[in-house]
């Protein structure tokens, strides 16, 4: 390693651990203004995203430029809160359009280097529709918008980038994100990986069964589909494919599982936590109203897999491949003891969800020191410290770029009325009629995620499409989950469809192959949504726990018949009979039991 190697990895650690200390801080010591907190988060982004995900030398240089710029606007920004929020979204003399130019132009290109062009191109067109709209004639042009008022808006009060998805991932989303890396960094993800083997490796399929289990652990806490498929994938591929299963049901198989990391509670990616902020429904609330679909959806899985199972032959994992029961119940302690905490602080302790996961943080720090043998290792603990630094300040970087964009989007939104407007073109197409808005709907979140982050999908389509749904009669929350059910269609779906891609890649595999197996697999994904609207019940743990109850037991029926008769190969004529049942069960059959109509 060369002296300028090295300097360079110091200098990403100590942003690492710069990043870890000011969010916690946030949460231990206070109330911080939101003008002073929310800059802050963004330029500890900065860095990251500007330089460190920079292509090439070029590259890198531009994004140092501008980094510099980024920080100098923040900070301004910071030291003159107060002055700028007597304004009151009014800029004021010329050098405060500059400052309002480079803090935008620098969201929209942290943003593109994070995920690429899509969203930043969404957010420069709505920024072009704020100061063009005017001239488009009809409903969809506006009345115009003084220049001075629309980018203070986005740039010098608590909207447009600074506004409260921004609050979500400085307050939330980090913590959690931190949470993630400093249990991966650690033994935690072995800990899932062995208690995932032992629980299903020796059943039929039980290689498959493993992924399923290790991916809804492991992509509670990550988040997203992509990295899921890539971390947990390189163990689980191998093992299915040295087991002989048809490496196309192998690659569907951990794309699904991955895809479904994101819906599964506790920690459900970012999504969660900015729903949380849009329906002002308690965190507690949300995971209760999550928790049913998402082992739904499981369920379904692993039902798919012993239809697979049927079809043809599904080893499990031999003997020797499977961990023994004190190496299980050990690793186990590792992300057990964390979570433990996290749910122990929030339901018991009546704390909130980012200070719970302050109190989990610490804990799975303290078990960065020793490993499943309880030995010491000065070495190997600065390394997991350094690998959770360095993950956790280039997700939190990665996260907070995609939503300082999206904030871009929703402040235009408000501004313009467009939202309103679309909303008023989707009621006049549904004819007022849920369903067809349900389809409408569900169609613009699979195209849209096909082209930004699930999260980021979510926003932007809830923010549509959500008061026209809430108009016809749904429930906020049915809404929500709903639109963040099917930001996740994407993942398996052609023609883009990336857990899919990353999946046929490690196994070398047709990608269309893998994709049609994946959808059949993962109908649970497509179907799932639209129960929770026929049945409301679905979501309605928090309320009537032995009602919802009862009714999970009848859709988990009707998923599992719906899963056999999509793959099962024979009989023939039993196919359509199971599933006409299952949608039967899911959707016709109205339970009144437990209070649940």
């Amino acid at each position: 390693m060369t002296p300028d190697d090295g300097a360079r990895r110091w200098f990403w650690l100590a942003a690492g651990a710069l990043s870890i200390a000011f969010h916690l801080g946030l949460i231990f010591y206070g109330l911080v203004p939101n003008l002073v907190s929310r800059p802050l988060h963004m330029a500890l982004a900065v860095p990251w995203a500007l330089v460190m995900m920079a292509g090439g030398p070029w590259s890198r240089s531009i994004g140092m430029a501008l980094s510099l710029l980024a920080l100098v606007a923040c900070g301004i920004v910071v030291l003159q809160h107060g002055e700028l929020a007597d304004q009151y979204g009014y800029l004021e003399g010329s050098w405060q359009y500059v400052l309002a130019v480079v803090l935008l132009v620098a969201v929209l290109e942290m943003a593109r280097r994070a995920i690429g062009w899509p969203l930043p191109l969404v957010a420069f067109l709505t920024l072009l529709y704020g100061f063009f709209g005017h001239l488009i004639p009809g409903e969809f042009g506006h009345p115009g918008l003084p220049v001075g008022s629309f980018l203070g808006t986005l740039t010098i009060t608590e909207g447009g980038i600074w506004g409260k998805l921004t609050g979500v991932s400085v307050n939330v989303v980090a913590i959690f994100v931190i949470l993630g890396a400093v249990l991966n960094a650690g033994e935690a993800g072995q800990g899932f990986m062995n208690l995932a083997n032992a629980a299903a490796g020796r059943l039929k399929g039980g290689a498959a069964k493993v992924s399923v289990l290790v991916s809804a652990l492991f992509g509670s806490i990550s988040g997203s589909a992509s990295a899921n498929v890539a971390s947990t994938g390189a163990v689980t591929l191998p093992a299915m494919t040295r087991l002989g299963y048809p490496r196309s049901l192998a690659g569907a198989v951990e794309a699904v599982a991955s895809s479904g990391g994101q819906i599964m509670p506790p920690l459900m990616g970012a999504g969660a936590f900015v729903m949380v902020e849009l329906t002002g429904v308690p965190y507690t609330g949300i995971m209760a109203a999550a928790l049913p679909p998402a082992l739904l959806y499981f369920i379904a899985v692993w039902a798919g897999i012993n239809a697979h199972a049927r079809n043809s032959t599904l080893p499990g994992l031999p003997a020797d491949q499977r961990p023994e029961t004190r190496q299980v119940l050990v690793t186990a302690l590792f992300f057990l003891l964390p979570f433990a905490i996290l749910l122990e602080r929030m339901f018991a302790g009546g704390y909130t969800a980012p200070y719970a996961a302050c109190m989990a943080i610490l804990a799975a720090s303290v078990l960065l020191f020793t490993d499943a043998q309880f030995t010491l290792s000065t070495p190997r603990t600065l390394a997991r410290i350094e690998d959770a630094c360095l993950t956790a300040g280039r997700q939190v970087a990665m996260i907070g770029s995609i939503i300082l964009c999206a904030g871009i989007i929703i402040g235009v939104l408000g501004q313009t009325g467009l939202g309103v407007k679309i909303t008023s073109v989707i009621l006049s197409v549904a004819d007022g009629k849920l369903w067809p808005a349900l389809l409408l709907t569900a169609l613009a979140c699979l195209f849209l995620g096909m082209e930004v982050p699930t999260t980021a999908a979510y926003v932007i389509c809830v923010s549509v499409a959500g008061p026209a749904l809430t108009e016809l009669g749904l429930e906020p929350l049915i809404v929500h989950l709903f639109v963040f059910w099917y930001a996740l269609l994407s993942t398996i779906t052609p023609p883009v469809c990336g857990a899919v891609f990353i999946a046929a890649g490690m196994v070398d595999e047709n990608w269309l192959k893998v994709a049609i197996t994946a959808m059949a697999l993962g109908a649970g994904l497509y179907v799932i949504p639209l129960a929770m609207v026929a049945q409301p019940g679905l979501i309605g743990l928090a309320i009537d726990p032995l009602g919802t109850g009862l009714l999970f037991v009848q859709a988990a029926v009707g998923l599992s018949l719906l899963s056999f008769g999509l793959i099962l190969k024979r009989p023939l004529w039993i196919r359509p009979l199971l599933l006409a049942l299952g949608l039967a069960l899911l959707f016709l059959v109205r339970p009144r039991w437990g209070g649940v109509a």
